[in-house]
């Protein structure tokens, strides 16, 4: 801790961006250059704690040194910072622009005032690495004659093949898509991650032995039983993309579609043929309306806009949230306020007003009689006493109909999206998750392992990567008997609604 009063001298600064006015003209990522006389003052806030709570439960699943690092920023050791950063994180460029930062929401400093900014210390400390050249091919000395199929190449899938490689195994990452990133490549808007950063780490892990095969569906394109007589373990991480719909009247109308369709479409035209080729859903000039909050419902916000949408409403049953932390939701954890994201910001400029609407239940999908969605009919919502201290909804019969000629259902989604793989194997549990079984990772299948999203169901970006590498210690040591693959605490806890076996 080289400035022990950093936190009493120096106040809290947000990552610069571009102006919203600037940044909606186009499809270029949102960040503007540091500057790095502010990040070392950044780095100076961390209080170095006794108990640092940003790493620990409440904080960071995979273990990040944070304080660490902070202080090393804070001195000016850049080269130093990355490589603590590394040891416990495989992607920073990544998680630094879309993880949520429950490790700030875990920030002592928090509990009196704005926490450190460390996500984005640790975006800073990636993009300087790649730009310094720091992020370099280190393929195994030592091969250990082992080949290990992943299935899927989001987070989850590409940090436990990072892993495994590192550990001397022949990996090979199948994706049914044209490109590696799974979420990360399709399902997040370019404006917020940079698809560059993906394709830059991903020829750095080719080059270090890691095999990519692409546009391969795995149970479908190429047999389970033939994967499994190639390789001698499997991983899957296919993820957890089926959507939770709504079936209201209507649903069938042209105009209604789910947000990932949305999302994926312009992503892969953006990269294709900068929009020539039109094969993606244009809300340009059309009534737009997203159903659902969070950070997918958001995507789509920034990205109707970027179309030069009509108009544009998103709309939620939940209440808005409070200004402030309240007594039910105690530090460490999030503190459930409200806050603007980028898209948000991005629609206050545009029409002076935030453009989420809380308390909006939707009832019906209104067509034009030839099949064609004019609108949304809706009730508003209001909150009662439940007499346990707490609120619950109450409807009012107060209905109106918004104007809508596109739809976007961005309201979570419900298990993976791969019935022949799973069929195949025989591995269907509770909610379209597939049960590790014999240990924390390993399926009911010999040598069959899974981790992520398709283990733990729908979650964030840094638990992904802590399965990814407690996955990879478990396939390591039952290939090899023991294991050295470093892997967080965390990943070795059960997730919710899952069974561990021995737990």
């Amino acid at each position: 801790m080289a400035d022990p009063r950093g936190f009493l001298k120096h106040p809290r600064t947000e990552v610069p961006e571009r102006s919203p006015g600037e940044r909606l003209s186009d499809f270029r990522e949102i960040y503007t250059e540091e500057d790095r006389g502010e990040l070392r003052r950044q780095g100076a806030r961390c209080m170095d704690c006794g108990v640092p709570f940003c790493q620990s439960e409440p904080g960071c699943p995979i273990d990040n040194l944070i304080p660490e690092w902070n202080d090393l920023v804070h001195q000016g050791r850049w080269e130093e910072a990355f490589h603590r950063l590394s040891r416990t994180n495989d992607f920073p460029e990544w998680t630094g622009r879309i993880c949520p930062a429950p490790c700030e929401d875990a920030c002592v400093l928090g509990i009196t005032d704005p926490p450190v900014t460390i996500k984005r210390i640790e975006q800073a400390i990636a993009d300087r690495a790649f730009a310094e050249g720091w992020i370099v091919p280190h393929p195994p000395e030592v091969r250990t004659g082992h080949k290990v199929a992943v299935v899927g190449s989001g987070p989850a899938g590409l940090t436990a093949a990072a892993q495994l490689n590192r550990a001397g195994h022949s990996v090979t990452v199948f994706e049914r898509d044209d490109r590696i990133g799974g979420l990360l490549m399709y399902g997040v808007p370019n404006p917020k991650l940079d698809k560059e950063l993906i394709r830059k780490r991903v020829e750095v892990m080719a080059a270090e032995g890691i095999e990519f095969v692409t546009e391969t569906d795995v149970g479908v394109d190429l047999p389970v039983d033939e994967l499994q007589s190639r390789f001698d373990a499997c991983l899957l991480a296919c993820g957890a993309l089926r959507h939770r719909d709504l079936e209201i009247p209507g649903r069938e109308l042209e105009g209604v579609h789910l947000a990932m369709e949305y999302l994926h479409g312009v992503t892969k035209s953006l990269l294709d043929s900068q929009f020539q080729d039109g094969g993606f859903i244009d809300a340009q000039d059309r009534n737009v309306v997203v159903i659902g909050g969070g950070d997918t419902g958001a995507d789509c916000i920034a990205t109707a806009l970027r179309q030069k949408c009509r108009s544009l409403l998103n709309i939620t049953r939940r209440e808005q949230e409070p200004g402030e932390r309240g007594p039910w939701n105690p530090w460490p954890g999030p503190p459930g306020t409200y806050y603007l994201d980028y898209a948000h910001v991005e629609g206050k400029e545009v029409y002076g007003r935030d453009p989420r609407e809380y308390g909006v239940l939707p009832l019906e999908f209104v067509g034009d009689g030839r099949g064609v969605l004019t609108g949304v009919r809706v009730e508003e919502l209001g909150w009662e006493d439940d007499g346990k201290g707490g609120k619950r909804m109450a409807r009012t019969g107060r209905e109106r109909v918004l104007d809508a000629d596109l739809v976007f259902l961005s309201i979570g989604f419900v298990g993976h999206d791969t019935p022949e793989l799973v069929s195949s194997l025989g591995l269907e549990g509770a909610d379209r998750l597939v049960p590790p079984e014999r240990s924390h990772y390993h399926t009911a299948v010999e040598g069959v392992f899974v981790a992520g999203d398709m283990r733990r169901g729908a979650s964030l970006i840094v638990w992904a990567m802590a399965e990814g590498r407690g996955a990879a210690r478990e396939i390591d040591e039952w290939l090899m008997g023991s294991s050295a693959v470093e892997a967080p605490s965390m990943a070795f806890a059960p997730p919710p609604g899952v069974r561990v076996p021995g737990r």
